[in-house]
């Protein structure tokens, strides 16, 4: 008897120790984690964000890509907002394998207005147009500013990618 009462307690703190459990945070898998990793590395406002995020929450088991037999099959989709758009292209899984984002008058990074005004001292940007182009196939993000500038009466038109060279 006295062996057994604390094999007993023994053995409840062991069943107890194996009963515990542990909260893991929510993991969100995608496929189209390569999209995600891509535009995860730019600068982007809020605005811009939220678009994003229209995009990767389409639904691709509407109607709509049912009428695709073929992996190859692809279809677009167009999302608006008054700041910008996204023009993706999905296969029939859902996957994103391009698209074509064009937003306006929207910040434009660091790099670029340094490299605009140790060009052209003196002027000031009037409009800036943001373009970005993803690629799943090439696994690139290519960016490009269109940037109007203007001193007094003038106004030129510059093209620069996302580190202020000029193209």
């Amino acid at each position: 008897m006295k062996k057994f009462y604390p094999l007993l307690f023994i053995s409840f703190l062991a069943y107890n120790i194996k009963a515990q459990t542990i909260a893991l945070s929510d993991t969100y898998i995608s496929h189209n984690q390569n999209y995600i990793n891509a535009t995860s590395l730019v600068h982007i406002s809020k605005h811009i964000k939220t678009l994003e995020n229209q995009l990767l929450a389409y639904n691709h088991k509407s109607e709509l890509a049912d009428l695709y037999d073929d992996e190859n099959d692809l279809y677009t989709v167009s999302f608006y907002r008054t700041f910008g758009k996204i023009e993706a292209v999905y296969n029939k899984n859902g996957k994103i394998i391009k698209t074509f984002e064009k937003y306006k008058n929207k910040r434009l990074p660091l790099e670029v207005m340094q490299a605009i005004s140790k060009r052209f001292p003196n002027w000031s940007i009037i409009e800036g147009v943001q373009y970005i182009k993803y690629d799943h196939e090439q696994d690139s993000l290519n960016q490009v500013f269109k940037v109007k500038i203007k001193k007094e009466e003038d106004i030129l038109s510059l093209k620069t990618n996302e580190i202020g060279q000029f193209l």
